[in-house]
């Protein structure tokens, strides 16, 4: 019988992108890396898109190459040591790094399918929404660290060719929370109007009208990958902990709650001439 592929794990991505990112930045191809390390080419494309897990030693070697210090070594051959394991639980503590993890797959990623309940979607907010939604949110975060998640979220919306394909689905209780005031949320819902006009964008709303549905348990996001980089991710985000989901069965069910959340939405169309009533009679 033919070998079964196994899936990648978070992990073992996270580690694949991180050696790809420091070959780049010492300027190196991976000819030039496998002319220095005598290790075959096509095992390092391998490594760097983690279809294969490397062995502590090639590891090594690969920081020794690209001059990688402590401590980053050491988190390099700790993300290594559970590269195996689905799955990743971290503490708040370690949030810069997960969301900079996630950024990392949302730039790999061909398509996202998106459920929020009581934000607008990140890919989605102007630069004054978000702003005023990370300070709500975060009172006790330093002003620079807030500065420094809006320049995030904003540079995550730059178009990419061909651009991230994006289906979000809100409730409809995002309209109508005045997340900075009525002028930023005037200017956020118009924002909605335009965007979802786009066509790599598709945006529906949950309407309070359907009572209690799924996604009141909460937000979460599918990222979808090309062929190249396997099965999709799950990522769920809390106030004190990140959640990344990569089992064929977590994945499936939060597939099929994506698509209750779709059949109980009302259309694209609709839910422009929702938001737009919404934005004529908000003071």
């Amino acid at each position: 019988m033919p070998q079964r592929h196994q899936t990648p794990t978070v992990r073992l991505r996270q580690l694949a992108r991180a050696l790809r990112q420091l070959r780049e930045s010492s300027n190196l191809s991976r000819e030039g890396v496998a002319e220095i390390t005598s290790m075959n080419r096509a095992t390092l494309y391998r490594i760097e898109t983690a279809q294969v897990r490397p062995q502590v030693r090639t590891l090594k070697t690969l920081m020794d190459v690209y001059q990688v210090t402590e401590p980053r070594r050491t988190e390099l051959l700790t993300i290594l040591k559970a590269a195996n394991e689905q799955g990743w639980l971290q503490t708040a503590v370690d949030l810069p790094e997960q969301y900079a993890t996630y950024i990392g797959f949302e730039e790999e990623a061909q398509r996202i399918l998106n459920y929020e309940s009581l934000f607008m979607p990140g890919l989605l907010q102007t630069e004054e929404y978000a702003r005023a939604a990370t300070a709500g949110t975060g009172p006790t975060l330093p002003k620079d660290e807030v500065e420094n998640r809006v320049v995030t979220r904003m540079s995550r919306q730059e178009r990419r060719d061909p651009p991230l394909v994006v289906w979000a689905i809100i409730d409809e209780a995002t309209l109508h929370r005045q997340v900075g005031g009525p002028r930023i949320m005037r200017e956020q819902l118009q924002r909605l109007i335009d965007v979802s006009l786009e066509p790599h964008v598709t945006l529906q709303v949950v309407p309070f009208g359907v009572g209690a549905h799924p996604g009141m348990r909460g937000s979460f996001v599918i990222l979808q990958f090309p062929e190249e980089h396997n099965h999709d991710v799950v990522y769920i985000e809390t106030s004190t902990s990140d959640l990344f989901l990569e089992s064929q069965e977590d994945v499936a069910r939060y597939s099929l709650e994506f698509e209750h959340l779709r059949a109980v939405s009302i259309s694209p169309d609709a839910t422009r001439d929702l938001i737009a009533d919404v934005l004529s009679n908000m003071k």
